[in-house]
């Protein structure tokens, strides 16, 4: 505890200060760049004037404005109800899992499972570079503990072993699934066609297209890595956490394979 004039700051308070500093910084992060971040900022805005007037005992105005603050966790939750759902998923990113997934390959002697992956990153990097070579667009999300269940349902179910000739066919022009996302979750390709919600970051490049978005939208709902193939250009990039890494290379592909499969 300690002094500065006439305030007196405690340990608490200092702890206090950062916790709500460190919580608005997340807020931030999860809302700039899209519509959201103006109505937010519209709401604090409304705030503090509510806030102001009942200081300057302005009673009829306070009364007017208060009835919108009133019920405005309400309208908050129902306004920002992706968003809420994006910072719960931040704050509660199914850690433990990833450490089970740890120790099971860390007790499992023959290392079997390990090297079944890694064939499967070998598989999937093989048929995006080659998707890559003849500008197959491709939309692939792949998740190690996340459940997609709500979006892979969207989509045909297929529940397949990864192998690159599958993949290949699947996002095939020809194909009745190249159009929408692949979804590979526990070493299988659950489902392909799927539908996923399209990101209305307005930071985002304005030459990409849907697919792209798409991605950076499935990335801002759920825990998950989007990786795209562009028709236009041929370009490998990764959705991940709402951003977009553009133009990967094939050592920068594989080392991010490793990571999120």
């Amino acid at each position: 505890m300690f002094e500065i004039g006439f305030l007196t700051i405690r340990l608490i308070d200092i702890i206090d200060i950062l916790i709500v500093g460190y919580l608005i910084y997340l807020i931030y992060k999860l809302l700039r760049g899209s519509i959201a971040f103006n109505i937010f900022i519209g709401v604090t805005m409304l705030y503090v004037v509510w806030r102001l007037v009942e200081l300057l005992n302005m009673d009829l105005l306070s009364l007017f404005l208060g009835q919108f603050v009133s019920v405005g966790v309400i309208l908050l939750i129902i306004i920002f109800q992706p968003e809420v759902r994006r910072f719960l998923l931040l704050l509660g990113n199914t850690t433990l899992k990833q450490r089970f997934n740890f120790f099971e390959r860390f007790l499992n002697k023959e290392g079997e499972e390990d090297k079944r992956q890694e064939a499967e990153i070998i598989d999937i990097q093989k048929a995006m570079l080659q998707m890559s070579k003849t500008r197959t667009g491709a939309l692939i999300v792949i998740t190690k503990n996340q459940n997609l269940e709500i979006f892979a349902n969207s989509g045909v179910m297929i529940n397949a072993d990864i192998s690159q000739p599958l993949i290949e066919s699947i996002f095939n022009k020809d194909s009745p699934l190249h159009d929408g996302a692949m979804v590979i979750s526990n070493n299988k390709i659950i489902s392909a066609s799927v539908i996923l919600p399209v990101s209305d970051n307005q930071n985002l490049p304005k030459s990409i297209g849907l697919r792209h978005r798409s991605a950076v939208g499935i990335t801002e709902a759920t825990s998950v890595a989007a990786f795209i193939v562009s028709e236009e250009t041929g370009d490998i990039s990764l959705a991940f956490q709402g951003k977009l890494q553009r133009r990967l290379t094939k050592i920068e592909l594989t080392t991010l394979l490793q990571k999120h499969c």
